[in-house]
């Protein structure tokens, strides 16, 4: 499962799938079929509401395996059994106990507290350690480096931008959330540019008031990137300072990381062709230029995938 501020999404991922791109980046089960599906959320519903919201798409996903076995012709396998769900959560969160806070997201207040590893066991008819957590950054890390454009390298960084910056920094797809090779947490949203707050300067919330504030026009970003691409100078501008910003923020990381390969994902990086040169101006910008950069492969499938991953492991990091 991955639980985002404003949606949810319950997959199957047979793990022998997991060595094939195409078929790990589908959510294939063993037999071929699709299972896969999602709804909106609201992140401030009451209690009850919001968990039945957030495990309606797994209790669809169990059903439509359920159909998908009876339907099936005598002597052809049958589907594999369902073996839990590990479940990709945005912080803070206390991905071990199962329990947030979610302080300062503005999001899942009734849900402070609560024991979701609980709650997601009884909705969903599985008991409690069939449920595990990890973070929804770090799963779409593992799931671009297990099967996507991270090419299973050495070193990775991955990071997702939208409404804010996540990170993940993987030795060998391990994460590394401590030491002195990696930010506190391994999270850059708590670095700082010129003073301020980097998901100040870089975010969809960031941008779209900075091209505000130039133009008095109100853009969402899909439409500020699309001014970009057909040569908008004001546009290409203010892309080129965020994403340039970005680059020198998180340039020294990567270079202490010893990273050979930085993937970039999340709803701004589908404008890679002009949010990728300003970021790689910023990493030049501060002598950053041996890791090779990518745009993400899998889109909103790699969490997905990586939280495979991490059940497949069997751990319980971030």
């Amino acid at each position: 499962m991955d639980v985002g501020g404003s949606h949810v999404t319950a997959a199957v991922v047979d793990p022998p799938a997991l060595t094939d791109l195409r078929a790990a980046a589908a959510g294939l089960e063993a037999g071929g079929t699709r299972a896969e599906r999602a709804a909106e959320i609201d992140p401030h519903a009451p209690r009850d509401v919001l968990l039945d919201q957030l495990a309606a798409p797994a209790r669809a996903v169990v059903e439509a395996l359920a159909a998908a076995a009876v339907g099936r012709e005598a002597g052809t396998p049958a589907t594999c059994p369902l073996r839990g769900w590990a479940v990709a959560m945005p912080g803070p969160f206390d991905y071990a106990s199962g329990t947030g806070t979610f302080a300062g997201v503005d999001k899942f207040a009734s849900l402070a507290g609560v024991d979701l590893r609980g709650a997601f066991a009884d909705r969903l008819g599985v008991a409690r350690d069939h449920v595990r957590f990890c973070n929804d950054a770090v799963a779409y890390g593992i799931g671009e480096w297990a099967v996507g454009a991270g090419s299973r390298s050495r070193r990775m960084v991955c990071l997702t931008l939208g409404t804010g910056v996540g990170s993940s920094f993987l030795d060998a797809g391990v994460e590394i959330d401590s030491g002195p090779l990696v930010p506190a947490h391994g999270e850059v949203h708590r670095l700082t540019i010129s003073g301020r707050p980097l998901e100040a300067t870089m975010s969809s919330p960031a941008l779209r008031s900075a091209f505000r504030d130039r133009s008095g026009q109100e853009l969402p970003v899909e439409e500020i990137c699309a001014r970009a691409r057909a040569g908008d100078p004001l546009a290409v501008e203010v892309l080129h300072a965020a994403l340039g910003a970005l680059g020198v923020a998180v340039g020294p990381w990567i270079e202490r990381f010893d990273a050979d390969t930085v993937v970039v994902g999340g709803s701004i990086a589908r404008s890679w062709d002009v949010v990728g040169p300003g970021f790689r101006d910023g990493l030049a910008a501060v002598g950053v230029s041996a890791p090779v950069v990518v745009p993400a492969d899998l889109g909103s499938r790699a969490p997905l995938v990586g939280a495979a991953v991490h059940w497949e492991r069997g751990a319980t990091p971030r």
